[in-house]
């Protein structure tokens, strides 16, 4: 059995594309969905082990379409580029928010070291 927090609410926020998740420790996280995306937990964007992901491109303004429950442990996102094969365990959800900002930055690095320019998504923009 998980040590990891369980959350108490999760609430979608569709225009700011962010994922607000709150945890019983007291801890709270607005994740963007671009960076749900990036680092979904499917076999798609890991690969199959270590050293095999795949860096996600183009995904600044994905957006998500469905959210269901996965038993007592999980969420399973569904994404409007019609990615839906990720289960997000309260571990990885958790470990994406406590390490967001490592996380965040580092996908950025990859973008760029592989050329790729990541416009500002749409949503933000005025």
């Amino acid at each position: 059995m998980s040590n990891t927090p369980k959350p108490t609410d999760i609430n979608f926020h569709k225009v700011s594309h962010i994922l607000e998740i709150a945890f019983d420790d007291g801890s709270r996280f607005n994740l963007p969905t671009e960076y749900l995306r990036v680092y979904s937990p499917s076999a798609e964007v890991q690969g199959h082990g270590p050293g095999q992901e795949v860096l996600q491109i183009g995904k600044q303004d994905v957006n998500i379409t469905k959210i269901e429950q996965v038993g007592n442990y999980a969420i399973q996102l569904s994404f409007d580029d019609n990615h839906d094969t990720g289960i997000y365990s309260w571990d990885t959800l958790y470990d994406l928010g406590k390490n967001y900002e490592t996380r965040w930055q580092n996908y950025l690095d990859r973008l760029k070291e592989a050329g790729h320019e990541r416009p500002e998504p749409q949503h933000l923009k005025n």
